[in-house]
């Protein structure tokens, strides 16, 4: 690889922000194959020492893959935030190749030797507590991946990981060429009644990007429904944005993901047998918190049949008020207008309060400032990825740097649906490394000159991210394997859900809530009726979650001998042995674009979510009886929870924090299921 490729040395850019400017699409493929070559050198280096086993191995086991590290992040963060005809290519061109090198590494012999021998006299070592889990990780992981098995077995194991990597990278490059396929053009503006005049810019603004001059264009986001349902007058255009996100990737076109998801299963349950589990639900739920699919099956089992009792009582009052039956397409519509007959609640009356830079700058990072003590200033002097990106330099209270958070709001057609946060770089000492984390939203962009208003679910969502956000600025750790939010599936949501906390707190919600034309703040009775209502439709919304949870355990609950050939009617049957099948409450994914679970590694977690929610429901009741937000109780979350990163065990580290283990009548209480 030329010393001129950006990626040949660490950048000198502040915090180590990847040099933009520079990369250009011809260095990735270079980096990608020479940082393999490069890593595979280094892990040579450790395997073929003749001196016993040191801990020093597991240093430099560490150590290794930093360029292979600094091309990855950058171009997995390029590939679903701005992807396009190259990335796309090269993603299904490396996916295979990458998966190969992980099990050239996972996968070899001496140094699996080396590890087991480490854990073996573990007791008897003088290390540090990290240190020691460290060694944990490492033989837990190794051994889970299949470092133990025969020569013959592990080279099946590679198959099966080769063929896994294209078909899911496969699965999620359908899924955005069919979601952009499938956005919904509209002629004529009327037909968009019920939308605020930001939203329709929005849409008219879209289809002038696709050359659509005078026309406007929905586009579809991650889950089944879609925000603007809850507004739109027109049934039968609701129907139309319903029945196009239902459909994707499941139209026999060349994008359909129908045969990738039997196959995905498929491949999944025979490398689970392999690995020695029944099923790759056991596999995964193994090495998290919950430990067994029976677990996590036996909380989930618990909440869906109160929940979908209280979805029928909530379908039964928004017949009543429509005067007539109800399909999918009209729940959130029905529900605006029981919302507002029975609370007086009118989110969309909320939208002039949400204008985005307020919320970003009064909001969100006024919240972590008092709870934190950090502050943000941009930095107009970096380039980000993309120019819509936006950094800021992140510093603590005594003006020492924390890192660099980049911001990406709106939604492109290059860029997958949903909202994440992705780290460029990750903090540890060992290294020397510091952080850089990125938030990707997907907001409708107004024309330019119009004010970006958030619906109260996207201010709901920015406040989540940035949990995750938090989360990889503040760890702190040693080694990089524990880096930011490298923690259990099923813990990693937990700090993000406990930031949601800020959003309607009420110092809070006073500083960014204004009417973005006079400057008037929110009234107050907006807040209270939105809390006295907390509860209201959660049986919807509870539903529509454990369904696609359900569905989720479901699918990798099949074993290798088992034969599944109907994708419709195994979801159909998933769906009503969970006893949620209700045709008004669909899931919030159904198979054929299921992203977390067959391309965004959430397959058998995406229970995870409620996982963490009795967690974060725990904490944010330890907050209100400590005095909410102050920086006493921030310091402590930030110091015993954010800060350790995966440094520790999870529970442990959670223990510490609360002085307990969590209980689950928090979160009960707030989806309201504890009647």
């Amino acid at each position: 690889m030329p010393d001129q490729n950006p990626f040949s040395a660490p950048s000198t850019l502040p915090f180590g922000l990847p040099p933009f400017a520079e990369i250009r699409n011809e260095h990735f493929r270079p980096a990608f194959i020479d940082g393999m070559a490069e890593q595979l050198r280094e892990v040579q280096a450790i395997t073929r020492r003749k001196d016993m086993p040191t801990f020093q191995n597991l240093v430099e086991l560490e150590k290794s893959g930093q360029l292979l590290s600094r091309v990855a992040e950058v171009f997995f963060n390029k590939s679903s935030s701005d992807s396009d005809d190259f990335s796309n290519a090269l993603e299904e061109e490396i996916a295979p190749l990458l998966a190969a090198h992980s099990d050239a590494i996972r996968l070899d012999s001496q140094l699996y030797s080396r590890i087991k021998s480490l854990h073996d006299q573990l007791d008897s070592l003088d290390l540090d507590e990290e240190s020691k889990y460290l060694v944990e990780r490492y033989y837990i992981e190794f051994t889970q991946a299949g470092a133990g098995l025969s020569d013959d077995d592990k080279q099946k194991l590679r198959d099966y990981n080769q063929q896994l990597s294209t078909l899911t990278t496969r699965f999620e490059k359908n899924l955005l060429a069919d979601t952009n396929d499938l956005a919904v053009v509209i002629d004529d503006v009327a037909e968009l009644d019920g939308l605020g005049a930001g939203e329709i810019s929005a849409a008219a603004e879209a289809a002038k990007e696709r050359g659509l001059d005078g026309e406007y264009l929905v586009t579809l986001v991650l889950p089944t429904g879609h925000p603007y349902l809850d507004s739109l007058t027109d049934a039968a255009m609701r129907e139309r944005i319903m029945a196009a996100s239902r459909a994707r990737s499941s139209r026999g076109n060349d994008n359909d993901n129908r045969q990738l998801v039997l196959d995905i299963t498929r491949l999944r349950a025979e490398r689970a047998r392999l690995l020695g589990f029944a099923t790759h639900a056991a596999v995964v739920t193994s090495d998290e918190t919950a430990k067994t699919p029976e677990a996590v099956a036996a909380m989930l089992g618990r909440l869906a049949p109160v929940a979908a009792k209280n979805a029928r009582a909530e379908q039964a009052d928004l017949e009543a008020s429509a005067g007539h039956p109800i399909g999918a397409s009209d729940w959130a519509f029905y529900t605006e207008k029981v919302r507002q007959a029975k609370y007086d609640v009118d989110t969309a009356a909320m939208r002039p309060y949400f204008e985005a830079e307020s919320v970003l700058q009064k909001g969100v990072f006024f919240a972590a400032n008092r709870v934190y003590g950090v502050t943000f200033t941009e930095r107009h002097d970096l380039v980000p990825y993309h120019p819509e990106a936006r950094v800021f330099e992140v510093r603590d209270e005594d003006d020492s740097p924390v890192g660099l958070y980049l911001l990406d709001l709106y939604t492109r057609d290059s860029k997958r649906g949903g909202a994440w946060m992705n780290s460029l770089i990750s903090q540890n000492s060992l290294l020397d490394q510091p952080v850089v984390v990125v938030n990707n939203l997907n907001v409708p962009k107004p024309a330019a000159g119009e004010p970006t208003l958030l619906t109260y679910d996207e201010v709901g969502t920015f406040f989540h991210e940035f949990g995750h956000a938090l989360h990889g600025l503040f760890a702190r750790v040693t080694y990089p394997k524990f880096a930011g939010t490298n923690v259990y599936r099923d813990f990693v949501e937990f700090p993000s859900q406990v930031n949601e906390m800020w959003m309607l707190w009420p110092e809070v919600v006073a500083s960014y809530a204004v009417h973005h034309q006079t400057g008037e703040p929110m009234p107050q009775d907006f807040v209270d009726r939105i809390q006295a209502s907390s509860a209201f439709n959660e049986g919807f919304k509870t539903s529509e979650y454990l369904a696609a949870a359900m569905l989720d355990q479901a699918w990798h609950s099949i074993t290798a001998d088992d034969t599944v050939t109907d994708v419709a009617a195994f979801e159909a049957d998933a769906l009503a042995t969970a006893g949620l099948d209700n045709p008004a409450v669909p899931t919030r994914y159904s198979s054929p674009y299921f992203a977390h679970t067959f391309a965004g590694g959430y397959d058998a977690g995406y229970y995870s979510y409620i996982w963490s929610e009795v967690l974060d429901a725990d904490t944010v009741e330890w907050f209100k009886e400590n005095g909410g937000l102050t920086r006493a109780n921030g310091d402590r979350f930030r110091q015993r929870l954010l800060g350790v990163g995966g440094s520790k065990d999870p529970l442990e580290a959670y223990r510490d924090f609360r002085g307990r283990d969590a209980v689950i009548e928090p979160l009960l209480k707030r989806r309201g299921l504890d009647s």
